[in-house]
């Protein structure tokens, strides 16, 4: 009998706020997008971010979006199909809180990848990390204006696919 967990590829979430989407003042960004989609879109991607996720999916990955922001799936779409960038889902705060947190008395993490079974998550927050050991999902974290970001993504990216091939 085939193991179909195998089969599943590979699932990537990234954070937006301050992961993703960053201040043009403290870091290197991607260009702007053109007119009108420029007024439409205000938020700048951390330099690197189009090249990476273009990467992440020619490998046959799921990119997924894993926020706390209220933003609707269908603004996140349309300002990534401006960079040529699909998700395969978007977990959004309304999202999290019908899905993960869904009338619980016991308050739940801000984010909890697990749950939707995504094997990395990307993110700003060292709170994430805390509770990815708690609650068991593989956070990687991402921090200032650093010009290695993406590559050391795609390092704990062929890191975790190798934890997942032993299984």
């Amino acid at each position: 009998m085939k193991n179909i967990e195998k089969e599943r590829p590979m699932r990537i979430s990234f954070d937006l706020d301050d992961t993703l989407f960053v201040s043009e003042e403290t870091f290197k960004v991607e260009p702007a997008l053109k007119f009108p989609f420029n007024k439409i879109y205000k938020e700048r991607l951390r330099l690197g971010t189009v090249a990476l996720l273009n990467n992440i999916r020619k490998q046959g990955i799921e990119l997924w979006v894993y926020t706390t922001s209220y933003r609707s799936e269908h603004y996140i779409r349309g300002l990534f199909r401006c960079y040529g960038i699909y998700f395969d889902k978007i977990i959004n705060g309304a999202r999290h809180a019908q899905e993960v947190q869904a009338g619980r008395t016991e308050a739940m993490p801000s984010k909890y990848p697990s749950k939707y079974r995504i094997d990395l998550h990307i993110d700003d927050d060292r709170s994430v990390a805390a509770n990815g050991k708690i609650y068991g999902f593989h956070v990687f974290i991402v921090g200032g204006q650093d010009e290695e970001w993406a590559d050391k993504i795609a390092k704990e990216i062929e890191r975790i696919r190798s934890l997942m091939n032993r299984t």
